[in-house]
C-alpha cells in the first residue's frame, strides 16, 4: 500500500491529479477587474484575456465553446459566458460570483454617469471621446474573433457557415432566430457524433473543467 500524501488544496482536485480549483474570491476579482475595465463593449475580449491567457482556467477551444453556447441564448453574451465559465470552475456559486463580478463595475458606473450626462452631453469632447471607445471595442471584438476563430477559416464548409451568416445578418438584415433556425441544422448535421468533423474537433478538457465535464456526463 503507498504511503504517498494526497497533494493540499480542493479535495476533488487532489482525487484527480488536477490543480486546485479558483477560489470564489479569485473569481470575482477576474470578473470584477473585466467588468470594470472593459469599455466600449469589449468585454469578450478582457473576459479572453484574464480567463485564457492569465489565468489559465481554460483554453481557446472550451472559451469559444462557452461563447457559442452565450450567443445563442437570450440576455447579454458577457452575462451567459460568465454563468457558463463560472459554473464549470465552481457550479453554482462560481455562476452566482461570476454574474455578480461582471455586472456591478458596470452598473455602478452606469448609475454615476448617467446623473452626470444630463448636463455634460452635449460636450462636443465627450461626444469623440465615446466615439472613439466604440472604435477601440470594435477592434477589440475583430481582434477576438481572429484569434478564437482562425481554426474554421482551414475547413470549408466552416468558412460557408461563416459567410453565410454573416450575409443573411449582415446584408439582408433577417432575424438572427431565423438564421439559427436555418443555418443551425446545418452546422448540428456537419458536426454530429461519429462525423469526420466531429472527431477533429474534441478538445482534451482543461485541468479546471475536467471534473465538470465528468459531472456533466454522468
Amino acid at each position: 500500500m503507498s504511503d504517498a500524501k494526497a497533494p493540499e488544496g480542493d479535495p476533488t482536485a487532489a482525487a484527480s491529479g488536477g490543480p486546485s480549483q479558483p477560489t470564489l474570491l479569485l473569481i470575482l476579482k477576474v470578473f470584477l477587474t473585466a467588468g470594470g475595465v472593459s469599455f466600449g463593449g469589449g468585454v469578450v475580449a478582457y473576459l479572453r484575456e484574464y480567463i485564457v491567457r492569465a489565468e489559465k482556467w481554460c483554453n481557446d477551444e472550451e472559451f469559444l465553446d462557452a461563447l457559442e453556447v452565450s450567443q445563442t441564448l437570450p440576455g447579454l453574451n458577457a452575462v451567459n459566458l460568465s454563468v457558463v465559465i463560472g459554473d464549470r470552475l465552481r457550479g453554482v456559486a462560481g455562476a452566482c460570483t461570476a454574474v455578480a463580478g461582471i455586472l456591478l463595475p458596470g452598473m455602478i458606473i452606469v448609475m454615476t454617469l448617467g446623473v452626470l450626462w444630463e448636463d455634460r452631453r452635449h460636450n462636443p469632447y465627450i461626444t469623440q471621446f465615446l466615439v472613439g471607445v466604440a472604435a477601440a471595442a470594435s477592434g477589440l471584438l475583430s481582434t477576438v474573433t481572429l484569434q478564437l476563430g482562425h481554426r474554421q477559416f482551414t475547413y470549408v464548409p466552416d468558412v460557408f457557415i461563416l459567410m453565410a451568416t454573416f450575409f443573411v445578418v449582415a446584408v439582408m438584415h433577417i432575424s438572427l432566430v431565423i438564421v439559427l433556425i436555418t443555418i443551425g441544422p446545418v452546422a448540428v448535421w456537419l458536426y454530429r457524433p461519429g462525423s469526420a468533423r466531429h472527431s477533429k474537433e474534441i478538445p482534451v478538457p482543461h485541468p479546471h473543467f475536467r471534473d465538470r465535464h465528468h459531472l456533466l456526463r454522468h
